[in-house]
């Protein structure tokens, strides 16, 4: 299924799983994502616990704001900011934040099961992100 932006919409699971390749250390976030109506685009808000090999766990959050445009889906940061867009048949992408290169690729086979892929790399930066979204209507 290539879904469209209405059907991210609603509560989601989320299990991140963070893997530094530079220092070798891996974590986890385990939260909650939700897809709130905001006009014509969805506001985005995680939030959950993160857990980093070798430190005490803290709570973390973040906010997009995702919208249609011209068939895409662009992600913007919560205060405004352009991040990356992407198109839902083809979805990979990439943010270039000198001197940071960070690529993700969305997987929505599985749909309404899906994953978001992110590499990022640069000079002090070499990890993964994997984050998986379930429903809550499927997680039950």
């Amino acid at each position: 299924m290539t879904p469209e932006l209405a059907d991210f919409a609603g509560s989601w699971l989320l299990d991140r799983r963070i893997r530094d390749h530079r220092g070798g250390r891996e974590g986890r976030f385990l939260g909650r994502a939700a897809f709130v109506p905001a006009g014509a685009a969805l506001a985005y808000h995680e939030e959950g616990l993160l857990t980093l090999e070798g430190q005490a766990p803290l709570q973390a959050e973040r906010r997009y704001l995702w919208r249609a445009e011209g068939g895409r889906i662009i992600v913007d940061h919560g205060d405004g900011r352009p991040f990356h867009g992407f198109d839902p048949a083809a979805p990979e992408a990439r943010h270039l934040c000198a001197p940071d290169d960070y690529a993700v690729r969305y997987d929505f086979a599985r749909w309404p099961l899906w994953t978001a892929e992110w590499t990022v790399r640069g000079p002090r930066k070499d990890y993964t992100l994997l984050s998986a979204y379930v429903p809550l209507a499927v997680a039950g």
